[in-house]
């Protein structure tokens, strides 16, 4: 009643000031919006009125306690952490496919829910300590208190690294965009090169070098040990700290413990023998002994200009596997458009998580991954149910569970290489990874904020229900690097990651703070990562319905969100719309 009387009002009003008829109803407005708490928030100044025409969420909007218990079971003992390829792994498919089929959604590959991501696993059968030979003393680095080394190379045969010669080279990074060359002048074939984690931006802070301390994809341990192959180099060891990692020893510890996998397309894609981590103490102590201080030559690397030093010491160290080749899936279920069936909206989400492990828990071992990323799943699922309710598009969308994120981000890529929709047909992406399950906040958050024309969408609907978008806490950690999403950006696709923020409606900024640094510190990738009846959903009912908004708004529109200018992916987005 409220919003037909306001649009009579609006009606009498043009009416009275002699404008035309329109030839389209009234846009609807409100004043005010509903809050969960009852409380009413103003969203419009004295005088004006707010005229925004972005779709309504359908219905009674996210339905909490169906994605509770999407959330409890896939989360459960019965699915052991979902690991690809494993009893667990096939329960999570099976799920996913019964959902989106109940739904009414289509296949979205063809005629099958199910689109075939060859892979081969690697489950470490051996692992050696490393034997360290510097000045005629011995250095024993040992597993997993100094270290944690693994191969991806294939083959049944050890991957072994004998007397390679040590060399430290800063932050292992080749830009010619930001005219830094850690290996410039430098021949590391047959070496084992040490690596700092993060980048020199992070290091300094300074805004003028890379991004600052917002994390650029150097300084990812991905792209250090594809730039360490690149270079010829045998063996690539990234020190561990805390901080500039954004997450603690534990978690690279549990990361790597289990089986790898790399997808049957990369079989013949350059890698060093071995790869794998140093903690800080393990590298001080290397150092010392070879008579360098590490926070001098950590304080080196931050400089334009730095060059690699040798340690005068070799590394001995061996890794063998076991290799099994398997395949895993991406589940993909669509509801074709009505108007422009060949073009696309992707929401996606992965499924997979880090499965179980006995040799390195003291309980039952199991990865849950309640946070990461049940939480993303069921969103996933709530709003493929929405969309189903509300009716086909204009364009197609297309709701992507994709497996391996855990492992590489591997089943994103796999999509990337063989999409449903090619990447210029592709309006936008919007990612769900590890939602923020601690309440209802003021403010949402935008991993790799300043990106995209969508996050004008997402301010808008987050004006709607009186909240504002802001950029990441810790732009330090590269989360927009981590997740899937990246791999549709790297095909120019525009692609949205944003969550629940930190300032707690009711509790405050410093409770939200010091809950996700509990989530970092004590249960991400950990089996601490269990669902917990005491999680606050009404903050995640919320997310999800702007996610909804966001997505719905560009597959009834015939716009193409861009990427900002200066952004990293803009040309590729161009190039793949002509």
């Amino acid at each position: 009643m409220i919003r037909l009387l306001t649009a009579f009002l609006i009606a009498l009003m043009l009416a009275a000031c002699g404008a035309e008829s329109p030839t389209e109803p009234a846009e609807e407005t409100e004043a005010t919006q509903s809050q969960p708490d009852g409380d009413e928030v103003e969203t419009a100044s004295e005088g004006e009125q707010d005229v925004s025409t972005l779709p309504e969420v359908p219905g009674d909007g996210i339905d909490i306690q169906r994605y509770e218990r999407h959330v409890q079971t896939l989360a459960s003992d019965d699915y052991q952490g979902r690991a690809p390829g494993t009893r667990g792994g096939r329960m999570t498919i099976d799920y996913l496919v019964r959902e989106f089929s109940e739904m009414g959604l289509e296949p979205g590959y063809g005629d099958s829910y199910l689109q075939p991501v060859p892979m081969i696993e690697l489950t470490n059968a051996e692992r050696s300590d490393i034997a360290v030979e510097l000045d005629g003393e011995s250095l024993t680095l040992s597993y997993p208190e100094q270290m944690v080394i693994n191969s991806r190379r294939l083959g049944s045969e050890p991957h072994v690294v004998e007397d390679s010669e040590i060399v430290f080279v800063g932050y292992g990074i080749v830009a010619p965009e930001y005219d830094w060359n850690d290996y410039a002048d430098l021949d590391v074939e047959g070496k084992t090169v040490v690596i700092l984690v993060n980048d020199p931006g992070f290091a300094t802070g300074d805004e003028d070098l890379f991004n600052g301390r917002a994390m650029t994809y150097y300084g990812r341990w991905t792209y250090k040990y594809e730039e360490a192959a690149r270079q010829g180099a045998a063996a690539a060891l990234v020190v561990h700290e805390t901080e500039p990692a954004s997450y603690p020893w534990e978690v690279v510890v549990n990361s790597w413990s289990g089986a790898e996998f790399v997808l049957e397309s990369d079989e013949s894609a350059p890698r060093v023998d071995l790869e794998g981590w140093l903690t800080v103490d393990a590298a001080r102590e290397l150092f010392s002994r070879a008579g360098l201080d590490y926070e001098a030559q950590k304080s080196r690397a931050r400089q334009s200009g730095f060059t690699s030093v040798s340690l005068d010491a070799t590394a001995s160290a061996q890794v063998r596997n076991d290799i099994r080749r398997g395949t895993s899936y991406n589940v993909l279920a669509e509801l074709p458009g009505t108007e422009r069936p060949d073009e696309a909206v992707i929401y996606m989400a992965h499924w997979d998580h880090l499965g179980r492990n006995l040799a390195r828990s003291g309980s039952d071992g199991i990865y849950n991954g309640a946070v990461d990323n049940a939480s993303g799943t069921s969103g996933l699922l709530e709003i493929a149910r929405l969309n189903a309710q509300a009716g086909a598009a204009e364009r197609t969308q297309l709701f992507a569970a994709v497996t391996l994120e855990e492992y590489g981000l591997l089943g994103s890529r796999h999509y990337a290489t063989d999409p449903v929709y090619p990447p210029g047909q592709t309006a936008a992406a919007i990612n769900m990874d590890a939602l923020t399950v601690l309440g209802p906040t003021h403010d949402v958050t935008v991993v790799g904020y300043g990106s995209s024309e969508l996050e004008e969408i997402l301010a808008e609907a987050a004006e709607r229900q009186g909240r504002h978008i802001e950029q990441e806490p810790s732009p330090e950690a590269g989360y927009y690097y981590r997740s899937d999403h990246f791999n549709l950006a790297k095909i120019g696709i525009p692609a949205l990651y944003a969550k629940g923020g930190v300032d707690h409606r009711e509790k405050g900024r410093e409770y939200g703070l010091e809950w996700q640094a509990d989530y970092r510190a004590n249960r991400y990738h950990k089996t601490a990562d269990t669902y917990d009846g005491d999680w606050d959903f009404r903050g995640v009912a919320e997310d999800l319905e702007l996610l909804y908004t966001v997505g719905r708004e560009v597959s009834e529109s015939d716009r193409w969100p861009e990427w900002y200018e200066g952004n990293e992916f803009r040309s590729i987005r161009e190039e793949s719309r002509r």
